[in-house]
C-alpha cells in the first residue's frame, strides 16, 4: 500500500469513527461517543504525520505525544483539549477508569468534549490539506 492510500484509509476511518461518535452521542452512549472522539483525532493525527513526517506513523495513543512527533504547534488551549481526550482511551477501556468515568460523562460534559472533538477535527482536517 502507498503512503498516500495509507493517508487516505486514516482519514475515512476517521470519518467513520466520527460518525458512530455522533450516533453514540444521539443514544445516549457517552463514554463510548468519547472513546470514539478520542480514535478520531488519533487517526487525524496519524494522518498528518504520515503526509508530512514519516511513513512510520507512531504507534501510541497519546495524542499529545503523537502531535508532538508529527512536529504540529499546538495553541495551549490545544494541548489541554489532546491531554483530555487521551484519557477517554483509557477510562472507556478499563473496568476500574470506566465505572468512575461514566459517573462524569453525562450529556453535559460529553456533548462539551464532544465540541472539542468537533474543532480539533475542523483543525487537523485542515492541516491535512493544506
Amino acid at each position: 500500500m502507498e503512503k498516500e492510500d495509507i493517508v487516505k484509509h486514516w482519514i475515512k476511518s476517521s470519518d467513520s469513527d466520527f460518525q458512530v461518535m455522533e450516533s453514540l452521542f444521539e443514544n445516549e452512549h457517552y463514554v463510548w461517543a468519547l472513546f470514539l472522539g478520542h480514535l478520531v483525532v488519533e487517526k487525524l493525527l496519524k494522518a498528518y504525520h504520515l503526509r508530512n513526517v514519516d511513513a512510520d506513523y507512531p504507534r501510541i495513543h497519546n495524542l499529545l505525544e503523537i502531535a508532538h512527533k508529527a512536529s504540529l504547534e499546538l495553541s495551549d488551549e490545544q494541548k489541554l483539549v489532546m491531554s483530555e481526550l487521551s484519557t477517554f482511551n483509557l477510562r472507556a477501556r478499563y473496568p476500574d477508569y470506566k465505572n468512575r468515568f461514566q459517573k462524569k460523562a453525562n450529556r453535559q460534559y460529553t456533548e462539551m468534549q464532544l465540541n472539542k472533538i468537533r474543532e480539533i477535527r475542523k483543525w487537523l482536517q485542515e492541516k491535512i490539506n493544506s
